[in-house]
């Protein structure tokens, strides 16, 4: 299971620059990000190589944030890897809020982070259909 790191920035220029400044300095690695935006804020998630340090970070600099858990699957890097997760996924009748694209530096091979009600049920049965999970 991952952590990641729920930021909600305003949405103004230079915002999200602002955030990986601050990770930056305090030599935090980003390894997978999404962001989704309003007219007023936006929610940067990541999953970063120290996601306590980079909460501290970035609330001792104003930003409201949170961790909260994700699981990393790792999948092969072939045409339609995605839609069999998916597959497995709907028909083990789980929900997602939220997915996005991450790599394992390691193997080379694609992460896809998501998100889930039930994390730890998602987690048990994505092992017992074969998946590694990170």
């Amino acid at each position: 299971m991952l952590k990641q790191v729920a930021i909600f920035a305003a949405n103004s220029k230079g915002a999200m620059q602002k955030v990986t400044q601050i990770l930056f300095e305090e030599q935090i690695n980003i390894m997978g990000s999404v962001t989704n935006d309003s007219a007023e804020y936006g929610i940067i998630r990541m999953v970063v190589s120290d996601p306590e340090k980079a909460r501290k970070a970035l609330t001792k600099e104003g930003y409201m944030c949170q961790l909260s858990d994700a699981l990393g699957v790792e999948v092969e890097d072939e045409p339609g890897n995605l839609n069999k997760l998916l597959t497995t996924l709907k028909e083990s009748n789980v929900n997602i809020n939220y997915i996005y694209l991450s790599f394992n530096r390691d193997s080379g091979k694609p992460i896809m982070v998501l998100h889930t009600p039930d994390i730890l049920e998602v987690e048990e049965c994505l092992r017992g259909k074969g998946y590694t999970l990170l």
